[in-house]
């Protein structure tokens, strides 16, 4: 079983290191033909590995969760002069369940972007970095020592940087991985701690010797040490207060963001505390913090969604609130339920991004104001993504509804009994319930302004040039030439506020934030802003089937996962009263906003927000406090530090130069190359000593 969970997690490791190194190989050409056939070997390098992986992870949750329990492998052990670090790999339910997530949304991902990249001469750099992705992950899962599931973690934020920054040369897409690479480090500064603390304490760094010593453990202790860990996992799962690089990480090509959101990265923080959730389970006010930073984090990212009309964007918040009801579920002591929310959560939101990118790849823009109209022209993407979305609502029978009924139920109990005050249970349970409504509204919103009424965007029949100075992709079957592989990068007029600007100077949006129009920005390439319907289709259909094959696979356990439960719950423990109170919220809200954009189709049912419309769009302007906070004081202090380093050290150096160069003159007064001045000189000292010995003898 070890052996088998090892290569599950060294498959993409060696596909990442074979993808880097062999792509090219032997020549290393590049252009034209050689970048084709690098392509096509690294897409075979990436992605036979990754059905062999998810295989081999799919036979090993299979005898999980048929009995095996729980079994732990030591590879080996490395002497520090102190705690020994244990390499070793763990299996049991929880790991196995997650592995397959991971391994089936990754090769989704790495099959979808064959199509989306096709003409990418980066491509396999890519492809390579995914497989690295993955691998960190599956190292975490199946980690047996918390300083071995550390190596995973930062290898997960590396991989994050380097894809989020695929296109590097828009300076929006840089600063937005850097942003991510600077928020998530602050949180796993206090997530090293963590397990410091943590590890000293056990005696151990071994995750079972950790657990069984909690007991022994003070609270001061095990309080201390789980509230570092929760650095770091708000930090990963962008979670409040380090939300804010999540939003902006949509700069990276959507079939990043679907692995991001729902297969790594941010699942991580959730799994860590569900693998550690003994060890919370004894920390009160550890849990209070967390359901206080679930229930704001919740609604807060909804509400912001509600206001957005970049779709990316709506996902990418409508995460950060999906992951915070995950949160929620682990405060109110049901890890269960979090982690079957976790494992259908997966799965619609790896549907709905890889949907976002065929509607995004199509239309040519982010901006759901240049959508619309797309069911007829899009059938089986509309299909899927209206799974997606009822998955994300919660309605039955979708997979959403039977997980996010079990979160609920969980909060629900919590006040009664659970391990929260009742002030922490109050407040987190009603958030859910509202962040419920709200959730309802922003997906029917979204689902409304894409693919119903009139189409108000038209690709140009113009040839597209990369932006990036890459070379001409290849049209793609089934898309306009206009398509570039930049669509769905973040308009340049988004606001980029933040600690980014640690990395760069700010210059501030580029375009009012008050201004709520129905057309997207002149940036956005390659649409028309007639803001008419077409007359004629316009060349718009179906992605190829690179892309289309991986949407109706996830389709499938969107749909079915619900009544499987995955080993943690399903249909058979539905509570029908809770289910109700959702389902006929969610509905509400959708409601509400389907009687909004049904008296104005062409405008954005936002605009009822009035006043606050501004303010969740631009969530709460944290991003903008933190500037102030933070990013504006660390920026004048390093060009005060720089001023310094120029004035005073540089100074020095530089004034102890010239003083040298002045003293050299003096000397060089007396070497000018005159004979007779030296023989002059030579005598004069003669005389000098002749004199003096008279006169001292």
């Amino acid at each position: 079983m070890i052996a088998v969970t090892a290569a599950v997690i060294l498959l993409p490791f060696l596909a990442a290191v074979a993808g880097l190194l062999g792509s090219r190989f032997p020549r290393g050409a590049r252009g034209g033909a050689a970048d084709l056939a690098a392509n096509r070997r690294a897409a075979l390098i990436a992605i036979v590995p990754a059905v062999l992986s998810m295989l081999l992870a799919l036979w090993t949750a299979y005898v999980s969760l048929t009995g095996t329990g729980v079994t732990t492998g030591t590879l080996d052990v490395i002497p520090t002069g102190s705690l020994p670090i244990s390499v070793g790999l763990l299996v049991d339910p929880l790991a196995a369940s997650v592995a397959v997530l991971v391994t089936v949304v990754a090769l989704a991902v790495q099959v979808y972007s064959v199509g989306y990249l096709s003409g990418d001469r980066r491509y396999p750099s890519y492809s390579a970095f995914i497989s690295l992705f993955t691998s960190a992950m599956l190292l975490v899962v199946h980690a047996a020592d918390l300083l071995v599931l550390y190596v995973g973690w930062e290898v997960m934020g590396l991989c994050s940087y380097l894809l989020i920054g695929h296109w590097w040369e828009d300076r929006a897409n840089s600063r937005a991985a850097v942003k991510a690479f600077l928020v998530t480090r602050i949180g796993d500064v206090g997530f090293l701690f963590g397990i410091f603390v943590l590890g000293m304490a056990a005696g151990s760094f071994r995750i079972t010797d950790v657990i069984s010593q909690v007991p022994q453990m003070s609270s001061g202790t095990v309080v201390t040490a789980t509230l570092l860990l929760l650095a770091g996992v708000a930090g990963k799962s962008a979670q409040v207060p380090l939300h804010t690089w999540l939003p902006d990480a949509m700069a990276g090509p959507t079939p990043i963001s679907a692995l991001i959101h729902a297969a790594t990265m941010v699942a991580a923080g959730i799994f860590l505390v569900a693998r550690l959730h003994p060890v919370f389970a004894g920390a009160g006010p550890t849990l209070d913090v967390l359901a206080v930073v679930a229930a704001l984090g919740m609604l807060g990212a909804a509400l912001a969604a509600l206001a957005q009309d970049d779709l990316k964007r709506v996902l990418a918040y409508s995460t950060i609130s999906q992951l915070a009801y995950m949160a929620g579920a682990l405060a109110a002591g049901a890890d269960g339920a979090a982690i079957l929310h976790l494992i259908t959560h997966g799965a619609f939101k790896a549907l709905l991004f890889l949907c976002a990118g065929i509607v995004i790849h199509t239309v040519g823009s982010n901006l759901m104001s240049a959508m619309g109209g797309l069911r007829g022209r899009l059938p089986i993407t509309f299909a899927a993504m209206t799974v997606g979305f009822a998955a994300l609502m919660g309605l039955p029978p979708v997979s959403g509804f039977f997980s996010k009924d079990e979160v609920l139920v969980s909060m629900e109990r919590a006040l009664s009994a659970g391990p929260l005050t009742d002030a922490a249970a109050l407040l987190l349970y009603g958030c859910a319930l509202a962040t419920v409504a709200v959730t309802g509204a922003y997906a029917t919103q979204a689902w409304l302004r894409t693919f119903f009424g009139e189409r108000r965007a038209v690709p140009l029949p113009e040839s597209a040039t990369p932006h990036t100075g890459l070379a001409k992709s290849a049209t793609t079957p089934g898309f306009p030439e206009s398509t570039t592989p930049h669509a769905d990068a973040p308009e340049p007029a988004s606001p980029r506020t933040g600690l980014s600007e640690l990395a760069t100077p700010h210059t501030g949006p580029s375009k009012p934030v008050t201004a709520h129009t129905n057309s997207p920005e002149p940036t956005t390439p390659h649409t028309d802003l007639s803001g008419s319907a077409p007359s004629r289709t316009g060349g718009l259909r179906e992605a190829p089937a690179s892309m289309l094959w991986p949407v109706i696979v996830l389709a499938v356990p969107t749909l079915l996962l619900g009544f499987t439960g995955v080993g943690f719950a399903g249909a058979a423990d539905v509570h029908w009263g809770t289910a109700a109170l959702s389902v006929l919220l969610a509905l509400l809200g959708a409601a509400v906003v389907y009687v909004v954009w049904r008296g104005a189709p062409l405008a954005d049912p936002a605009r009822v927000l009035g006043p606050f419309r501004v303010p969740f769009e631009r969530a709460f302007y944290v991003d903008s406090l933190y500037r102030a906070l933070f990013v504006l004081p660390v920026l004048h202090l390093a060009r005060l530090v720089a001023r310094a380093d120029d004035r005073v050290i540089d100074g020095a150096v530089r004034g102890s130069g010239r003083a040298t160069l002045s003293l050299s003159g003096l000397v060089r007064l007396t070497q000018n190359g005159n004979a007779q001045l030296y023989v002059t000189a030579v005598l004069a000292g003669v005389l000098l000593l002749a004199v003096g010995a008279v006169v001292l003898g």
